[in-house]
């Protein structure tokens, strides 16, 4: 599996405040920082059609009682759409000028794809360019998982690598990255 920084990303590491797709909201934080809900609010108050994009799988109890509880806290009112994979297909299919799409999250996804062994650059790359073309709000969720302590086996310290190089990619064409912790809100690039 190859990981490996894809150009866009080394752009915005030159260039963090690069212009970047007005639609495209990347909203980083911690678990349980807040970052989902803030995002909810976010989509429900465009008054566009409000699609829920899921890239979570439910693998356990726990992981079902967390689908269970993001679904009721969003209500019936959201169209739910659930893909652990073909991320950057459904966008492009999905996304509108009279649809806003919450995608949460983007590391659930990145967990798919290494464990279907994809190549994982290349997913990251297609998503990218498929976020700089779509024409209505599209906002991105993600764990931060870079702010602790070294992994200490090879897996771990390749997902963390690997989460890393895709925040970069997707702050590179957002037009705005933001991230929460305690539930605020803190903006990192706002070039719309």
């Amino acid at each position: 599996m190859s990981v490996n920084v894809v150009s866009d990303a080394q752009a915005a590491h030159r260039n963090p405040e690069q212009a970047g797709n007005p639609f495209v909201c990347l909203v980083l934080g911690g678990a349980r920082s807040g970052k989902s809900a803030v995002s909810e609010a976010r989509i429900a108050a465009t008054g566009l059609v409000k699609i829920y994009l899921a890239t979570s799988q439910a693998g356990d109890g726990e992981m079902s009682e967390r689908i269970a509880l993001h679904r009721s806290r969003r209500g019936p009112e959201w169209m739910t759409i659930e893909e652990p994979l073909a991320l950057a297909e459904i966008l492009a299919v999905e996304s509108g000028p009279k649809r806003a799409i919450l995608v949460d999250c983007l590391t659930l996804w990145l967990a798919n794809l290494m464990a279907a062994e994809r190549d994982v650059a290349a997913e990251t790359e297609k998503l990218a360019r498929t976020l700089t073309g779509v024409t209505g709000p599209v906002i991105l969720v993600s764990n931060e998982v870079g702010q602790g302590i070294v992994p200490d086996n090879a897996l771990a310290r390749r997902f963390r690598d690997a989460a890393g190089l895709l925040h970069q990619s997707i702050a590179a064409v957002a037009g705005r990255v933001d991230f929460v912790t305690a539930g605020l809100t803190q903006t990192l690039k706002d070039t719309r």
